[in-house]
C-alpha cells in the first residue's frame, strides 16, 4: 500500500494560467471572427436578400404600427445598373474609391484639419465602410460600432472586388424611407429601370445619400439642385479618366 494512500493515484492537472473570463472572451472573439469571415466570403458570390438597415427599419415600422410603411427592395446585377449612377455615387461619396483599400486616409486627415479650424466634423466614410455598416451593423457612432465596421471593411476589401463592392452598395443604399437600392429608387422616383437612369437623374439620386431621411427625391431642395450640378461636373472628370474601367 502506498504511503500516500489514494492520493498517489490521482493525476494532477495543471490549471490554466488564464482566468475563466478571459478564456470565455477569447472564445467569443474567435467565434465572431469566424462568423464575420464566413459572412463576407459567402457574399462574394451570393446576393444579399436584405441588409441590417432594412431589417431594423422594418422592425421599427412594426413596433410603431406604421401601417402605411412599405419596404421596396429589388436586386439588380452590376450590368443592369446605369453607369451614370455608378459614376454619380462615386463622385458624391468616394472620389478615391479605385485607389484606397477601404479607408481614405487623405479625406480623414482633411476632415480632422477642418475640425481643428473650427468647422463641423464631417464624415469621411468610404463606400466600402458604408457597405459594412449598412449590410451588417446599425446606425449611430461609438467606438464599438466603428471598430466592428473597420473589421468588416478590411474583410470586404480583402475578399471582394471593387466591382462587387459597388454592386452591393448600389443595391442596399437607402434613397428614401423604405426605398433601398437603385432599382427601387428608379421605379419610385422616375418610373424607369435602374439601367435606364440618365446622368441628371443619377446625379440627383446621389445627392440624397448622405441623409436619405432629410432629402426627398420627390421634392428636391435648392441644396440638392446645387449639389447635383457639382456631382455632374465631377462625373465628367471621372468619365474622362475612364474611371469605371479602373475598378473592374
Amino acid at each position: 500500500m502506498s504511503k500516500n494512500g489514494d492520493n498517489s493515484d490521482k493525476k494532477e492537472h495543471p490549471s490554466s494560467p488564464y482566468p475563466a473570463w478571459l478564456r470565455w472572451f477569447g472564445r467569443i472573439v474567435g467565434i465572431f471572427l469566424l462568423v464575420t469571415f464566413l459572412q463576407v466570403l459567402f457574399l462574394k458570390w451570393i446576393d444579399p436578400p436584405t441588409s441590417s438597415f432594412m431589417v431594423q427599419r422594418w422592425l421599427q415600422a412594426g413596433l410603431h404600427s406604421e401601417d402605411s410603411f412599405e419596404l421596396i427592395y429589388e436586386w439588380r446585377d452590376y450590368e443592369e445598373i446605369s453607369d451614370m449612377l455608378k459614376l454619380a455615387v462615386i463622385a458624391s461619396e468616394d472620389q478615391r474609391f479605385a485607389e484606397h483599400r477601404g479607408f481614405d486616409l487623405k479625406s480623414i486627415e482633411k476632415a480632422i484639419e477642418d475640425s481643428r479650424d473650427g468647422d463641423r466634423l464631417r464624415g469621411a466614410s468610404t463606400i466600402s465602410q458604408q457597405v459594412a455598416k449598412n449590410l451588417f451593423l446599425w446606425p449611430g457612432g461609438g467606438f464599438l460600432r466603428k471598430g466592428i465596421e473597420a473589421w468588416y471593411t478590411i474583410l470586404i476589401e480583402t475578399f471582394w472586388s471593387k466591382k462587387r463592392i459597388l454592386e452591393i452598395y448600389l443595391n442596399i443604399a437607402e434613397f428614401g424611407d423604405g426605398v433601398y437600392g437603385a432599382q427601387a429608387a428608379a421605379e419610385t422616383y422616375f418610373d424607369t429601370r435602374a439601367e435606364d437612369l440618365t446622368m441628371w437623374q443619377s446625379a440627383l439620386m446621389a445627392t440624397v445619400l448622405p441623409n436619405p431621411k432629410r432629402f426627398n427625391l420627390h421634392r428636391p431642395s435648392r441644396y440638392m439642385e446645387r449639389r447635383r450640378g457639382w456631382v455632374i461636373n465631377y462625373m465628367y472628370y471621372l468619365e474622362n479618366r475612364r474611371y469605371l474601367g479602373e475598378i473592374e
